[in-house]
Formats: C-alpha cells, sequence, structure tokens
C-alpha cells in the first residue's frame, strides 16, 4: 500500500486509445487556445484601457478572462506536448501543479459567475442604487473572496487527493492530471475523499448555482414589468451572455464532479473535459463580445486612437 510512485514521471494517456485522431485534436485544440489567448487578452486590455468600461461588469468580466487564461495555459502547453510528441509523461510536480491550478481556477470561475450574476441582479432590480450598493471596495472584495475561496478548495483537496496510494500505478486516464482520473488511480477506495469531493462540490457549484438562478428568477420578474423595448433588449443581450457562460460551464462540471465517478464512460469524461478546459474559455469572449455592443464600441475606439496616434 505504499505511494511507490510519488517521485517518478506520470504518464497521460490522453487520446491514446485514438492514435489516429490525435494530429486532429491538436491542431483543434491548439485553434481554440489561439482564440482563448486572443480573446480572453482582448477583454482584458479593452475594460482597463477604455474609462466607458471601468465599471462594475466589466471589473468582474476582466477576472474571468483572467482565469479563463490562466486555466487553459496550465493545460494546454503540456497537453500539446504530448500529443505532438513521442512521450506522455508528465513529471509528479508538474502533475501536482497542474491538479492544483485546475481546481483552484475552476472554484474561483463558480464563484465569480456567481458574483456577476448578483451584479446584473443590483444593474436590473436596483438600478437607481446601483452604483451605492455595488461600491468599487464591495467589488474588490467579492472578486478577492472568490479567489480564495478557490485557493481553499485547491489547499484541501490537492493533499488529500495526492497522498492516495497509488500502488505503483503511473497512468493517468486523461489528457491532464485532473482529480476524477488522479483518484481513480488510486489502489484503495476513500470514502473520505468521496464526501470532501461532494461537500465541496456542493459549495462551489451547487450554492453558486442556486444563487445564480434566484437571481435571475428576480431578474424576469423584473424584466416583465419594462415597457421600454430598447432597455429590455440591453438587459437580455447582457444576461443573456451571462446566462449562456453559466449554463455551458456548470452543467458540464455538474454532470463530471457531481455524478459517481464509476459510472461515468472513459469517453464521456474525455468529451466533457475537454470542452470544459478548452473550448468554454474560447467562447466566453466571443459570447460576451458578440452580444455586447458595449465592448465593440470600445474596441473601435480604441483602435481608432491607436490609427489616430500611428498618423500623428
Amino acid at each position: 500500500m505504499n505511494n511507490t510512485s510519488s517521485e517518478t514521471d506520470f504518464i497521460l494517456l490522453g487520446f491514446s486509445s485514438q492514435p489516429q485522431l490525435e494530429h486532429i485534436i491538436s491542431a483543434v485544440v491548439f485553434v481554440f487556445y489561439l482564440v482563448t489567448l486572443v480573446g480572453n487578452t482582448t477583454i482584458i486590455l479593452v475594460s482597463y484601457l477604455d474609462s466607458q468600461l471601468h465599471t462594475p461588469m466589466y471589473f468582474f468580466l476582466s477576472n474571468l478572462s483572467f482565469v479563463d487564461l490562466c486555466y487553459t495555459t496550465s493545460i494546454v502547453p503540456q497537453m500539446l506536448v504530448n500529443l505532438w510528441g513521442p512521450k506522455k509523461s508528465i513529471t509528479y510536480g508538474g502533475c501536482a501543479l497542474q491538479f492544483f491550478f485546475a481546481l483552484d481556477l475552476g472554484a474561483t470561475e463558480c464563484l465569480l459567475l456567481a458574483v456577476m450574476a448578483y451584479d446584473r441582479y443590483a444593474a436590473v432590480c436596483q438600478p437607481l442604487y446601483y452604483t451605492v450598493i455595488m461600491h468599487p471596495v464591495l467589488c474588490q472584495k467579492m472578486v478577492l473572496s472568490a479567489w480564495l475561496g478557490g485557493l481553499g478548495s485547491a489547499l484541501i483537496l490537492c493533499p488529500l487527493t495526492l497522498k492516495l496510494p497509488r500502488c505503483g500505478h503511473r497512468e493517468v486516464d486523461n489528457f491532464f492530471c485532473e482529480m476524477p482520473a488522479l483518484i481513480k488511480m488510486a489502489c484503495v477506495y476513500s470514502r473520505v475523499i468521496e464526501i470532501v469531493v461532494f461537500t465541496l462540490g456542493v459549495i462551489f457549484l451547487l450554492v453558486p448555482l442556486s444563487l445564480i438562478v434566484i437571481s435571475y428568477a428576480v431578474i424576469t420578474q423584473a424584466v416583465m414589468k419594462i415597457k421600454s423595448a430598447t432597455r429590455w433588449r440591453k438587459i437580455l443581450n447582457t444576461c443573456g451572455s451571462h446566462l449562456t457562460v453559466v449554463t455551458l460551464f456548470y452543467g458540464t462540471l455538474i454532470y463530471m464532479y457531481m455524478k459517481p465517478q464509476n459510472i461515468v464512460s472513459h469517453e464521456e469524461g474525455q468529451f466533457f473535459t475537454l470542452f470544459y478546459t478548452i473550448v468554454i474559455p474560447s467562447l466566453n469572449p466571443l459570447i460576451y463580445t458578440l452580444r455586447n455592443k458595449d465592448v465593440k464600441n470600445a474596441v473601435k475606439r480604441i483602435l481608432g486612437m491607436c490609427k489616430h496616434s500611428a498618423k500623428v
């Protein structure tokens, strides 16, 4: 029962069961990663450079974009190296770091999405008091709480999972070191891990999702009373973007983490993991910018200023 593999490399099996698809998958992942880098970096820069976007909504959105950038960067480069090269290995330290950041940033994003739902509630249901309610100090504290909450979950789960006896097992049945795959490597059943995972799943998935649902239930009631078609469309655009992201992100995470791991098939696990780690972070900036005129106009203003400076 000794943890004999604690100082050796791990083997990331990834898509080795379908080697003919590895080159196609690597190309698709590379494209999505570029979109993630460009899209999220653009949102962060635009939110910082354009004074008209110095609002709570874009403060939270830029934090969400930063989380997505860090999240995908902790996974994709190693994944592409393994897909392109002959070796599929990752060091124990690299695996531990990948696991830690995936947990930390994933939990942080869950809490940030709940914070953004509260921001939308305040903007729609309390428009006259919005600036008073969502003052900068409160916004900073809410974001800091989200980051600290994600860090706390990682500090709890990482040591518990990595200390599980693996009896020499080195093969991680995934393309990165994720908790379900690492738990499956263990040669013993841990009731403690199961209880901790379920408890943190309730705290970081079900509770924030419940708060989001309650916020949007109240928002829906308020929207139904609005007679102005212009304001109606503006609210639907901003809230619709957030709801789309929430549905995609929480839907896949709840399926993966709240469902018993022994009934999740290998193909299902890979598909959902690929979706919420690679695809969703690339879709977030597209969802927010394509449905949001404020961001589009801000990009145009910044590009116009850059052209004017270049001519001068």
